[in-house]
């Protein structure tokens, strides 16, 4: 499949007027937490986006080759910014992420300003979208869309307990709690409980304290999966059996070695599998983890719509690869042609939400249970319908 979608754009991407080997390279940043808590999940974006420039650059067809720029921002807002300003002041103008919403959210301008576009594959705050940026995409599902899926299940599968919202006060996590909050409260079950720990804590007596003297009977955490697992030792030391629903945070191994039996019966919403990639041609790969699965098919996505984006407003400079004007590229992204990519067929609206995600796109939910070995795996296991 993989090379039947670069052959596809070979075609459409091909270049007449000048040979291949005068071309300069068009460059595309890749701006990933190759370091810190999420470095499974840059390495996984490093690894889809190499790849995709592998095999486009295969079927060049005449069309200028591409170079991928990796730059680590360790999953940091300030960090984001400084690569932005650096991919910005070298004259990059085509940015693969960066993942975590707050990173997004604190280089976007920056880029905006530059004349840069970015397509990021993460960055599910959902607000991102809503500030009137030309220059920013969005490929994964908005934490509204999760929101959404969370709150319906809360509402009607588990109609009639007392729900507490919990969160870990980083953008990401606030994002989902105000979004299963507005769900439950559409539906007339508003939450009893509204509170948040910072990622680390370990102590979380005075929340379950508050959480007790709540009678909380079902728990939302909006959040990571290190804290997801403290939070449910916190819960079940003190007695309190309720379920607890998280979104894709917690979709890590680590889940279930850090919550052991506690973490049965935690639900979580997700989007579909994304499609495997194959292993690249000509060489040895190791084995990617499940964290770089879940995303490196959407960097390789992001580079395809990136390229194409530029064939279609004729947006590089033949002769030196340069990109002179970002919002043609933006343009042909939101101008609602749909481009072919490992995803399938992707188009962006107008805000740059992926068409289909704002109103109501593929979203599941999978239980987390004990498997016949003794692992703890979600795989197949799905909650009763909302």
């Amino acid at each position: 499949m993989i090379r039947h979608l670069a052959l596809a754009l070979a075609g459409l991407l091909a270049t007449a007027a000048t040979p291949a080997a005068a071309q300069a390279p068009v460059r595309i940043g890749l701006s990933a937490p190759l370091s810190g808590p999420d470095a499974a999940f840059g390495q996984g974006l490093r690894q889809g986006a190499e790849q995709a420039v592998a095999d486009l650059n295969r079927a060049t067809g005449g069309r200028p080759r591409l170079v991928l720029l990796p730059a680590d921002n360790g999953g940091d807002a300030k960090q984001a910014i400084a690569v932005a300003r650096k991919f910005t002041a070298d004259g990059v103008r085509l940015v693969v992420g960066p993942f975590e919403s707050g990173a997004v959210a604190a280089a976007s301008p920056v880029y905006e300003e530059a004349g840069a576009v970015l397509v990021t594959t993460g960055a599910s705050y959902s607000p991102l979208t809503g500030r009137g940026l030309w220059n920013t995409f969005r490929l994964g599902p908005s934490d509204a869309q999760q929101g959404r899926a969370a709150g319906a299940y809360l509402a009607k599968t588990l109609a009639g307990r007392r729900v507490g919202i919990l969160n870990d006060r980083s953008t990401f996590g606030r994002g989902l709690a105000d979004a299963v909050a507005a769900q439950l409260k559409e539906a007339g079950a508003p939450e009893v409980l509204f509170d948040s720990f910072p990622r680390g804590t370990r102590d979380l007596s005075d929340l379950i304290a508050r959480m007790k003297a709540a009678r909380i009977e079902a728990v939302y955490f909006g959040g990571l999966s290190p804290e997801a697992a403290t939070l449910l030792h916190a819960m079940r030391q003190a007695g309190l059996g309720a379920t607890l629903v998280a979104s894709d945070g917690i979709l890590d191994p680590g889940f279930a070695t850090a919550a052991g039996p506690a973490g049965e019966g935690t639900v979580m919403t997700l989007a579909p599998d994304p499609p495997r990639l194959p292993d690249p041609r000509g060489g040895r790969v190791a084995p990617r983890s499940p964290e770089a699965e879940s995303v490196a098919a959407g960097a390789y996505a992001a580079v395809e719509l990136l390229a194409q984006a530029v064939e279609r407003a004729r947006a590089a400079d033949p002769k030196t690869g340069k990109i002179a004007d970002g919002r043609k590229v933006a343009e042909a992204l939101r101008n609602g042609q749909t481009a072919r990519t490992v995803l399938g067929a992707v188009g962006f609206d107008a805000r740059g939400d992926r068409i289909g995600d704002r109103t109501g796109g593929p979203i599941v939910l999978r239980v987390w249970r004990r498997t016949p070995d003794g692992r703890l795996d979600y795989a197949g296991h799905e909650p009763a319908e909302p």
